[in-house]
This record gives structure tokens, C-alpha cells and sequence, in this order.
């Protein structure tokens, strides 16, 4: 009787660190999907086009209405 008890003791507890395991691994799988993603860095062709955009509007190649809209298309 004493050997059966044992088992079921420690049955008991496996199935505690088991359960335990696994809300874990839930709370760091909620976690990751809470995280926001970072923001990724414009390339470096992202900002020489934008350089080069600024340049002609400067310059009074585009006006303000075609630099904005190419700045919009480029950086989306």
C-alpha cells in the first residue's frame, strides 16, 4: 500500500509541474504577441531618395504637392 501511495504522490506532482510548464509557455506566447513589432529603419536607397526628393523641392524642381506625394508613394 505504501509503494501505490508513493506513486500517486508523485503522479501528483508531475502532473503539478506539468501544469505549470504549460502556463508558462502560454504567458510567454501572450506576451511576444503583446509586444509590439519594432519600427524597421528606412534603407539607406529610402533615405538618398528622400535626399534627393528634398533636393528638387528645394530647388524648386517639384512643388510642395508632387514632393509630398512622391515622399508618400516612396514611403509606402
Amino acid at each position: 500500500m505504501r509503494g501505490r501511495g508513493m506513486a500517486l504522490m508523485v503522479g501528483m506532482q508531475a502532473g503539478k509541474r506539468q501544469a505549470a510548464a504549460a502556463q508558462q509557455q502560454q504567458a510567454a506566447a501572450a506576451q511576444q504577441q503583446a509586444a509590439p513589432a519594432p519600427a524597421a529603419a528606412p534603407s539607406k536607397d529610402t533615405t538618398a531618395e528622400l535626399q534627393k526628393l528634398a533636393d528638387l523641392h528645394k530647388s524648386g524642381a517639384l512643388t510642395d504637392q508632387e514632393f509630398a506625394d512622391a515622399k508618400k508613394k516612396l514611403l509606402a
